[in-house]
């Protein structure tokens, strides 16, 4: 029970991603760039060629392809990234960033959901969850990670001082400055 606890303890930081994501970032316009797009107006669908880089916010979507549609009529958005892979980002609440790569990455906009599909996996501050699939309801903070085969889901979690740890490259050691009597 104890080793439960402690995996769910370690979990929580990394799962939190909605509760922690900038409130503002679902309500800005979504952007797409891309090299071209072509329009199937009849089946309310636009596919737009890479490298396409979608923001809303500080959520940004890389890929080499995006589709664009709606399942139905006033069903709500849903774009579909892929790439080798297509990777997703945001920066949360208190400025830590946290990302996802797939080969597929779909993310419907009304029910606030992420999809990674194929070699996915979700990282924020080292730790991270990896699958074939990993289905993460921004709004509802639910994960569901799977896999095929005999591959399995790995979690990765890091002590919680972990960041504390992490000393930022290439900075100079600095020295301490010795007493006025040793400098004589």
């Amino acid at each position: 029970m104890k080793l439960n606890n402690l995996i769910l303890a370690g979990l929580l930081p990394l799962v939190s991603i909605g509760a922690q994501a900038k409130v503002n970032d679902l309500l800005q316009e979504v952007k797409i760039s891309a090299a071209s797009q072509e329009a199937d107006i009849k089946n309310n669908q636009i596919i737009f060629h890479g490298p396409v880089e979608v923001t809303q916010g500080s959520i940004k979507i890389l890929a080499s392809e995006l589709r664009a549609f709606s399942k139905e009529k006033n069903s709500g958005k849903i774009l579909i990234a892929t790439g080798n892979p297509a990777t997703y980002s945001q920066v949360m609440e208190d400025g830590r960033p946290a990302s996802a790569s797939a080969k597929e990455i779909r993310y419907e906009l009304s029910s606030r959901t992420l999809t990674l599909i194929g070699d996915a996996t979700l990282e924020q501050e080292g730790s991270q969850v990896t699958g074939s699939q990993i289905r993460y309801n921004i709004e509802q903070q639910q994960l569901i990670a799977e896999s095929s085969g005999k591959d399995r889901v790995i979690t990765i979690i890091q002590p919680e001082n972990y960041q504390e740890q992490i000393q930022p490259e290439n900075k100079p050691e600095e020295k301490p400055e010795q007493p006025e009597q040793e400098k004589q």
